[in-house]
């Protein structure tokens, strides 16, 4: 699932929980409207957009952390949440709707925003949080960041700002954003959503060896792993991804005039929270997982260039994931 649609739970006031997994990157307008019994909310670290109107009237929410991947909360998408006293906002977010988290009055408001833009104040019509927020809350802000809060737009009505965690004198430490992966004409990509941060990678080829003998058999998957790392941040989780070549046209590998010469698909195969995940696979491709016992763990046909087979199979485990005629073992995240 990588999306939740326009008022796909709005007015199920029974609801009382829910986690968004990473997969999903947009959590659309009016998704959760009205869900009044919601007291608790887990947003994934996928998530880059949270739509207008998206939690309106969640009244039964008292906390909110909005992580760093998302960039963008809706007008509304907070408002009429009376039961919030608290919300933490990702360093990631790069723009606030207006009324966003009207109607609510809190204690405390933890932005992580390191470049703070312009929000409305507390004496606009359209103000991003209730004057009683402005005036009663504490807003705590990255280490080295209280002057440009107090000199922007709408942050600096805040009467009582501080730099800190929220809650003490210990400065906010912030960790990376975990990197994304991905690979495209022979060229692979970190990303790190944290502003500066610098991939750090290794790469083992399986490849790789040496022996005697008249002869060795091929089968090149390289086995990556990435963090990003920024001075003064925690260094992120790692990512992890295998990158193999699938054989297109068998009947071309050779060898002419000593160059090598072999056509291949490159695919890319990421392991997250039991679900794996390929791409770069032809439209319509078969791709089946399996335990090490050889037991099927779920099965998928590629879309758009991936496919996606949720599984069962527990962390640190090993997943035989066929495509096609490919068979490469990956370690389950």
């Amino acid at each position: 699932m990588t999306s939740i649609g326009t008022y796909a739970f709005c007015g199920c006031s029974g609801l009382t929980s829910v986690t968004i997994p990473n997969s999903v990157t947009r959590i659309e307008s009016c998704a959760f409207t009205y869900c009044s019994g919601l007291t608790s909310v887990t947003i994934g670290s996928g998530v880059t957009s949270i739509g207008n109107s998206a939690f309106h009237y969640c009244s039964g929410l008292t906390s909110v952390t909005i992580p760093n991947s998302v960039t963008d909360i809706g007008f509304c998408a907070f408002a009429g949440c009376s039961g919030l006293t608290s919300v933490t906002i990702g360093s990631g977010v790069k723009g606030i709707g207006y009324f966003a988290f009207t109607e609510a009055d809190f204690s405390t408001v933890i932005s992580l925003i390191e470049n703070p833009f312009r929000i409305d104040g507390k004496t606009s019509r359209s103000r991003t949080f209730s004057q009683n927020t402005f005036l009663n809350a504490t807003l705590y802000v990255p280490k080295g960041t209280i002057d440009k809060y107090k000199a922007t737009d709408g942050w600096k009505d805040f009467l009582f700002i501080e730099e800190g965690a929220g809650g003490g004198d210990t400065p906010t430490t912030q960790k990376c954003e975990k990197p994304t992966i991905s690979y495209e004409n022979g060229k692979l990509t970190f990303s790190s959503a944290t502003d500066g941060a610098v991939c750090q990678y290794s790469i083992t080829d399986t490849d790789i060896k040496a022996g005697s003998g008249n002869e060795v058999q091929l089968g090149v998957t390289y086995n990556i792993s990435v963090y990003a790392a920024k001075a003064g941040y925690d260094n992120s989780e790692t990512a992890t991804a295998t990158l193999c070549w699938i054989d297109q046209q068998p009947k071309t590998e050779g060898i002419t005039n000593g160059i090598a010469n072999v056509a291949a698909q490159a695919v890319l195969i990421q392991s997250e929270g039991g679900s794996i995940k390929v791409q770069g696979v032809d439209e319509g491709t078969q791709v089946n997982v399996y335990g090490i016992n050889g037991t099927q763990a779920g099965s998928a046909i590629s879309q758009s260039g991936a496919a996606t087979v949720n599984t069962n199979l527990q962390p640190g485990s090993i997943a035989i994931v066929k495509i096609g005629q490919k068979s490469v073992k990956v370690v389950v995240k």
